[in-house]
């Protein structure tokens, strides 16, 4: 089974640059702005992670986050963002948050964030190889 990947983000050069990590890592990538188009993919189960910036064109992610879970509560949900405040983090945390990131600026940024969605799905498939 192919392992999907929904990135979410208004800024679309970061949307780009997430979508060429993972493409390059042989993950099937979809990528939008749209809150409604997340959702959408997360009902669907076509989105297995999702990779989310701190805003879209709609909504910023503290709100997407809770609406995303009620449609998929073990939907592993890896934030992007560099603007975000620690008490604004934890809430998210506890709200599904899988794992939190900067911005990737170097190589080291875009190599932790590809850890991160590879240790999500090891977390959805925990007997695979």
């Amino acid at each position: 089974m192919q392992e999907e990947i929904l990135i979410v983000d208004e800024d679309m050069d970061c949307r780009k640059q997430m979508a060429e990590i993972f493409i390059d890592a042989g993950y099937d990538v979809t990528v939008t702005s749209s809150v409604a188009t997340a959702l959408c993919g997360v009902l669907k189960k076509t989105a297995q992670v999702v990779v989310l910036g701190s805003k879209t064109d709609e909504m910023a992610a503290a709100d997407i986050i809770p609406l995303l879970k009620q449609c998929n509560r073990n939907l592993p949900i890896i934030l992007i963002a560099s603007d975000t405040s620690l008490g604004l983090l934890r809430k998210l945390r506890g709200a599904g948050v899988f794992y939190h990131a900067m911005k990737p600026v170097d190589a080291e940024d875009r190599e932790e964030i590809r850890q991160a969605v590879h240790c999500a799905f090891k977390n959805l498939h925990p007997h695979a190889a």
